[in-house]
């Protein structure tokens, strides 16, 4: 089935696009909501009602900030070919895969890195595999100086390999700025290699 990609900053519209292809797709629709609760952040919690008003009450919503990789996984390759799934974000699923083991940075970074790439690897692998029409919402960052900090530049690393590897693949690819989607396949010429 089809993948769409969409990416952009912060306040872009980039999940408003995301729940207007999925609405519209004609399928039943899963929200597949990557963040981990922040219970002690009302700042969060007020973003996270927002996203949930911003939908069809109608709509399934799985959480997998909680579950295992492999039921991760297991969402995207069980899903009915008549289902969409709407991915919001790539980079708050990424921030949980981090925050499990974010000892082995000090320990490891280069381990850390590899681990997460796979990791990535096979979750953006099926969700191209999926049976279902699959919406996958990303934050698009990088774009300024690079992190001093460890981590920062392992989640920035980790991130522009993931999007690459998605955007290289999907069926459509979006870049959302400023309230205006531009679509990358009609307007973007793709480079060759590796991220």
């Amino acid at each position: 089935m089809a993948v769409i990609f969409i990416t952009g900053p912060v306040r872009s519209g980039k999940s408003a696009l995301g729940v207007r292809l999925a609405a519209t797709s004609g399928r039943e629709v899963t929200y597949v909501a990557t963040a981990a609760g922040e219970p002690e952040d009302k700042e969060w919690r007020a973003r996270m009602t927002r996203h949930v008003r911003d939908r069809p009450a109608s709509w399934r919503t799985v959480e997998t900030a909680g579950m295992t990789h492999d039921a991760q996984l297991a969402l995207f390759r069980e899903a009915s070919p008549d289902s969409c799934l709407l991915v919001d974000a790539l980079g708050t699923w990424l921030a949980a895969r981090i925050e499990a083991r974010i000892d082995l940075l000090e320990i490891d970074y280069s381990v850390l890195a590899s681990q997460l790439d796979e990791e990535a690897a096979q979750f953006v692998d099926v969700m191209l595999a999926s049976p279902a029409y699959v919406v996958v919402v990303s934050e698009q960052i990088g774009w300024d100086v690079v992190p001093v900090a460890a981590s920062a530049r392992l989640f920035r690393d980790a991130m522009g390999r993931m999007v690459q590897r998605l955007a290289k693949h999907a069926q459509g690819v979006y870049l959302v700025v400023a309230g205006y989607a531009l679509d990358l396949r009609a307007a973007g010429q793709p480079i060759d290699g590796e991220p």
